[in-house]
């Protein structure tokens, strides 16, 4: 179907800009409720880490921890989209708020005992497995709530609510500290936040796209696998991703361990949520970059461009001793990096059908946030013996690599989605 046989947008606002998502009713309420609640979340993302690196002093430890919170992304992803496809989304997404708000409310119990670690571990696993089981059934709802040609729009709206709470978050928590309260207490407020929006998700209408399963076994639970290599574009974005994720995002989740060793910066204090903050800044803005003033720009050569300038900041990241230096340079990182994934998750998004979100998103979360909890793994001992630097460096030179590799340009037109 052609631009002139599709029906006007409920709007008058350009299609596919920040501002013409946010002009839909369910979505504002969604993505209100995502923000406030993403506050709390990214509170405790920041003070976990942090307090096992104080108690342990060990960056393995804390990749440990990091697996016990994503990894379940790597497990869970498409079994969690091929359960939330057999049931009503919008009762679906509420449960997984509330089982993360219960074990939230248990690990801060954990705390505030200073308990044993693995105990923190079971109880961050729980929250994990929430997490697995909401973020595809999510990520396959929320694009429904506006036009598919706002979609665009809607997804950058996304990306800078996620790194707006990023920098909230951290800010907020680092105050909090100041006036004395305490990890645990910390841990309260993240489960009180999941409030809003399980309020919001009760406001609204989810579309229902609940249908008979035409596979079975294995075969259903590969649909989302034999679609993405069906299409080249969608293959080609995994592949990137899971890459950059394994090899140039170690500092994303052992970041509470680079600040320690490469600027001498406490896990536990106020510098450091300072320069987590700055960092989420950049990534703020980068995610509102693409769904403003580069919305107009081919999203292919954002995403070759941001890989370039995300080696660069990358490398002079774990160039640079001064703590000065690493504010400023923290957010260029951030920018492009979320400048660069923003990109990556639009054209994927762009290239899927919506009866085909719920089993390939999973896919894209295994790939960005699974993958990163593995390249902790492999790399927290390593940091342990040698230190960050070099772990970055190397992370920098492979962004360098898929600058080249993920040209999305090259594809012949075959390998798009076809609209219709």
């Amino acid at each position: 179907m052609s631009d002139t046989q599709l029906p006007p947008l409920p709007h008058r606002h350009r299609a596919g800009t920040a501002r013409a998502a946010f002009s839909y009713r369910n979505y504002r309420l969604v993505w209100t409720g995502m923000l406030l609640s993403n506050i709390g979340t990214w509170m405790q993302n920041l003070a976990l880490p942090a307090y096992i690196d104080d108690r342990t002093g060990s960056a393995k430890i804390v990749s440990l921890l990091v697996f016990a919170q994503l990894g379940p992304l790597l497990l869970l992803a498409i079994p969690g989209g091929i359960i939330a496809s057999r049931f009503n989304l919008q009762r679906y997404l509420l449960a997984m708020q509330w089982l993360q708000l219960v074990f939230s409310l248990v690990l801060a119990a954990i705390i505030s005992v200073d308990g044993p670690i693995w105990a923190l571990f079971l109880a961050q696993t729980a929250i994990g497995v929430g997490n697995a089981l909401n973020a595809p059934a999510f990520q396959a709802s929320v694009p429904m709530l506006v036009d598919r040609r706002d979609l665009a729009g809607a997804i950058s709206l996304n990306s800078t609510q996620l790194n707006g709470s990023r920098v909230i978050g951290p800010a907020i928590a680092a105050l909090l500290a100041i006036w004395g309260v305490s990890t645990s207490q910390i841990f309260v407020i993240n489960a009180a936040t999941y409030l809003f929006l399980i309020i919001s998700l009760f406001m609204v209408q989810i579309p229902d796209i609940r249908s008979a399963p035409t596979e079975t076994g294995w075969r259903r639970a590969l649909s989302g696998v034999n679609i993405a290599n069906s299409r080249r574009v969608l293959s080609r974005l995994l592949i990137s991703m899971t890459a950059f994720s394994l090899f140039c995002l170690i500092y994303v989740g052992l970041f509470s361990s680079v600040a320690r060793l490469n600027f001498g910066i406490s896990p536990v204090g106020s510098m450091y949520r300072w320069l987590y903050a700055v960092w989420g800044l950049g990534a703020l803005c980068g995610a509102l970059a693409t769904g403003t003033f580069l919305s107009h720009i081919h999203r292919p050569t954002i995403i070759k461009r941001g890989f370039v300038g995300f080696a660069i900041a990358l490398g002079a990241f774990a160039s640079i001793h001064s703590v000065t230096w690493a504010f400023p340079v923290g957010f260029v990182l951030g920018l492009f990096y979320f400048m660069t994934a923003n990109a990556m998750v639009t054209v994927f998004q762009q290239n899927l059908r919506d009866t085909e979100r719920v089993t390939v998103m999973p896919l894209w979360f295994m790939s960005f946030g699974g993958t990163v909890t593995i390249g902790g793994l492999l790399a927290g001992p390593i940091i342990d013996a040698i230190g960050a630097r070099w772990v970055l460096f190397f992370g920098a030179l492979f962004a360098l690599f898929l600058a080249w590799w993920c040209d999305l340009d090259h594809l012949p037109k075959n390998a798009f989605l076809i609209q219709q």
